[in-house]
């Protein structure tokens, strides 16, 4: 497989979840995933419930104050990538994941574009002011369980979109940039279930890309790809991006 990556030039790449469990970081819809464990979690992504509800606010700040993400370290699948830009061959890397292991592993941030967000940042609903997330959690360290903003005394919440908010159209357009100058999509570790980062595998797709798949489960773009690897990200990834 790592023959097909090297016969095209330009590689642009969606990854998911699955990339950073191996780093330590349980993925949402896997057998093991944050979701399919506890399926009352999925309300803390809900914008509508977290908004109306304190109580859904208190268990998500309680669940971000123990993320992994604080600690996590990327591992190899994260470091391959950076080799693909190394060589000049990455368009994009796009990503659904808001831990900023990419950036951690050497990726350069204008060629990361996160669809979701970022962990790192907090956002206040009301004012729209942005700070660092290393602001609150002491905050919540101390036991604020719904901290609000110091400003206008509004709903905060991670920098990360929810269900029910709409995605950055200029990350999204970089994405869609990344995807059309591409002479191949990667989808890695990702579920394919969720839009509009799964439709770039249409656009790529409809445009005769070839679209390599690398997941552990089965995704709703599998018959349509050039390939299928269920092997685990962190070997994988590393072997296909090395040129021969």
């Amino acid at each position: 497989m790592s023959e097909v990556l090297a016969e095209v030039g330009r590689v642009a790449v969606l990854t998911g979840a699955g990339i950073s469990t191996a780093s330590g970081i349980p993925d949402f819809r896997g057998p093991q995933g944050l979701w399919t464990k506890d399926p009352a979690a999925e309300a803390m992504f809900d914008i509508d419930e977290y908004v109306a509800s304190r109580e859904v606010r208190a268990a998500t700040w309680k669940h971000r104050l123990a993320v992994p993400a604080w600690t996590a370290e990327p591992n190899p699948g994260h470091v391959a990538l950076v080799e693909l830009e190394r060589q000049g061959r990455l368009t994009g890397l796009i990503t659904q994941n808001v831990d900023g292991l990419h950036q951690k592993a050497g990726s350069s941030p204008e060629l990361v574009h996160e669809l979701h967000g970022t962990v790192w940042y907090v956002d206040c609903l009301q004012c729209g002011r942005r700070i660092p997330m290393a602001d609150v959690l002491p905050r919540l360290e101390a036991g604020d369980e719904d901290p609000s903003c110091e400003v206008c005394g509004g709903i905060l919440k991670s920098a990360t979109v929810s269900f029910g908010q709409a995605l950055d159209r200029a990350v999204l357009d970089r994405a869609v940039a990344a995807t059309e100058s591409a002479d191949l999509f990667l989808a890695v570790g990702t579920s394919l279930q969720v839009y509009p980062a799964a439709g770039l595998c249409d656009l790529a797709l409809n445009a005769g890309k070839p679209l390599i798949i690398l997941n552990a489960q089965p995704t709703p773009y599998d018959e349509q790809a050039t390939a299928v690897l269920r092997t685990p990200i962190e070997t994988t990834l590393p072997d296909l991006v090395t040129l021969p």
